[in-house]
């Protein structure tokens, strides 16, 4: 799905002072106005946290902004420049505040937010009691000698500031690409976890040699090196076969890799980033690594993901069930996904795939499109969706280069567009982060700015228009009613093709049941993405899907204990009985509760196991 990163760049590099880590316009947006919008959403959030700031600490404004640069890390330049950014506009933001004057009156004043010919005055916050041009004209009074009108607002100049340049054309070459910036051998793999590294794609274990990857079949079993990097190599001295010939010969391993959106990389602004009573030091600690990942956590996804949950569910990505079962499959993961991402521009980077017919594993790679073919920011946004015509082209191309890439053997599902009516139902009349403290922003109004901004990431689903809702979910019925025709009647040399509806209402369902509620798994800050409980839920879901899926993969269950380097290997068995065997136990939780119920899994046992030791 498409949101915050080219719409949020701006809100968090003025609010976190790194504006311009993906300067380059989205293909479908009008650059100047779209420039402007990005400067006025990012002023409002900055000012919005400055003066909460110093309503929580019973502070003086410039105590707000030196503090919210105190709690910034040193990493990327971000406390440098926001303290230059506090010197540069911090006198005239004290003076309108002062004035208690609305954040977002401040940001026209100081002219990050700009009325077009077209546009009218956009507002996050209640129209002030005195006239809307009164309160505006009385604010450029204030600023009238101001020495700060000469510096740039639009957000195309903000990387000529000082200490960004560099900063903006590193990010910018890497999103451009969808390949490690940090690639050494040039094999698509790297040591470094961002900026497309392995947060993305399975680490590199030799980034000097082109031929050693993950992914691909072991060289000679790997007899003197690990050459798919997957921690198995040499030779057992007791028999003289090679450990990779013992333990993997006849399992079957398979990749797991993505193609999808913001949604499938887990596109994710933590609340506190912009929650005044929540914010310290340590709540900015991930900050530079989440922008160097393009404020996407593909490390969490519930896809590729291969660390543990951070919201406290058990559910594993599809990636660690793959691994578990067969740790020959060990970082053997790509999530081929961007912001943004649909089935018209996934050509535009489907070449970052790393896959090779000749030497490589089968994969089983998960087409997830889920939003952007019926979500986008124009005011009339249903002549700007995909067709079912389009979308059968769009697909047919996708499929066609991966017949040619995925070696023999491989599996593609297609999965189908969820139905996002649930996210106005859900969240419209709470209140979004930045109005909890003063209960003054509602989700709708938050929405509405957004549209106003021409920033909204979807106008259909995210609108107070119902039949604008429903007309948008008609469309991607269509759409996913056109995958489905694709997997019932193509037919490829390469792959196996499937499809799976995206069973969003189950999950609903499936959460309800533990005592939750809709909005609970729903990113808090954007009010668009499935957070880190819903994609951990819709594990669950999908686990199910793919279990029914019979032809997926039987697998041989290794494991590897890290801390004794051992191997266990167990009895041979299909992953899709493993996958129908998992009994998920749900303790019951609070509807009130945002705590996310634990789960059990029970697993067939007794099977016979042996234990070698590797390298």
């Amino acid at each position: 799905m498409k949101f915050p990163w080219k719409v949020f760049k701006t809100t968090l590099l003025l609010l976190l002072l790194s504006h311009s880590l993906a300067s380059v316009p989205s293909e479908d947006q009008p650059g100047d106005s779209y420039s402007h919008g990005q400067s006025c959403l990012g002023c409002v959030v900055l000012v919005s946290v400055i003066e909460q700031l110093a309503e929580v600490h019973n502070s003086s404004v410039q105590v707000a902004m030196e503090r919210l640069c105190s709690y910034l890390p040193e990493k990327l330049f971000l406390k440098t420049a926001c303290y230059f950014l506090v010197q540069t506009f911090g006198s005239d933001i004290i003076k309108l505040l002062d004035e208690a004057m609305k954040a977002d009156v401040v940001c026209y004043a100081l002219e990050f937010c700009k009325r077009g010919a077209v546009q009218p005055q956009c507002h996050l916050y209640p129209l002030p009691q005195e006239a809307w041009e009164s309160a505006l004209e009385k604010a450029r009074q204030v600023l009238r000698r101001s020495s700060t009108m000469k510096y740039p607002r639009s957000g195309r100049n903000i990387c000529s500031l000082p200490f960004l340049t560099k900063i903006c054309q590193k990010i910018e070459l890497s999103i451009k690409k969808a390949v490690p910036f940090k690639d050494i051998d040039s094999d698509k793999h790297s040591v470094f976890p961002t900026l497309r590294g392995y947060h993305w794609r399975g680490r590199d274990c030799n980034d000097s040699d082109k031929t050693v990857y993950p992914g691909r079949r072991p060289d000679n079993w790997d007899i003197h090196q690990d050459s798919n990097c997957n921690g198995i190599w040499g030779i057992d001295p007791k028999d003289g076969i090679p450990y990779e010939k013992k333990f993997c010969e006849g399992s079957q391993p398979r990749g797991i890799i993505l193609l999808g959106d913001s949604a499938g990389a887990h596109f994710h602004i933590p609340p506190e980033w912009l929650t005044a009573s929540q914010m310290s030091v340590n709540s900015f600690l991930n900050l530079p690594s989440a922008l160097t990942d393009e404020l996407n956590w593909p490390q969490l996804s519930g896809v590729t993901g291969f660390l543990d949950s951070t919201s406290g569910i058990e559910e594993k990505s599809i990636y660690h069930r793959l691994r578990k079962r067969n740790h020959c499959n060990h970082r053997d993961y790509q999530s081929i996904s961007k912001n943004g991402a649909s089935s018209r521009n996934l050509k535009n980077f489907i070449e970052s795939l790393s896959r090779n017919q000749a030497s490589d594993h089968p994969a089983i790679v998960l087409y997830a499109m889920i939003g952007n073919d019926v979500c986008n920011s124009k005011a009339d946004t249903v002549p700007e969706m995909t067709t079912p015509e389009q979308m059968y082209a769009n697909v047919m191309q996708t499929l066609t280069h991966l017949n040619s890439h995925l070696p023999n053997g491989s599996h593609v599902i297609l999965y189908g567009l969820p139905d996002g009516t649930f996210l106005w139902d859900s969240l419209h009349n709470r209140y979004h982060p930045l109005g909890q403290l003063n209960k003054d922003v509602t989700y709708a109004q938050f929405f509405s700015f957004l549209r106003c901004l021409q920033l909204n990431p979807c106008n259909g689903w995210m609108s107070s228009n119902k039949t604008l809702r429903t007309l948008t979910s008609e469309r991607a019925e269509q759409l996913s009613n056109t995958l489905k025709k694709i997997a019932t009647t193509e037919t490829f040399a390469n792959f196996d093709l499937f499809y799976v509806d995206f069973a969003f209402h189950e999950i609903i369902e499936d959460w309800q049941k533990r005592g939750g509620q809709p909005w609970q798994l729903i990113e808090p800050v954007d009010g668009f993405h499935p957070n880190e409980v819903g994609s951990g839920t819709h594990v669950i879901v999908m686990g199910e899907q793919l279990a029914g899926i019979r032809s997926l993969l039987p697998l041989r269950e290794l494991q590897r204990s890290d801390t004794s380097h051992q191997v266990c290997v167990s009895c041979l068995y299909p992953m899709n009985h493993f996958l129908a065997q998992e009994v998920q136990l749900r303790s019951k939780a609070s509807p009130a509760s945002t705590e996310v119920p634990r789960t059990q899994t029970l697993r067939k046992k007794n099977y016979k196991c042996f234990v070698h030791r590797t390298p």
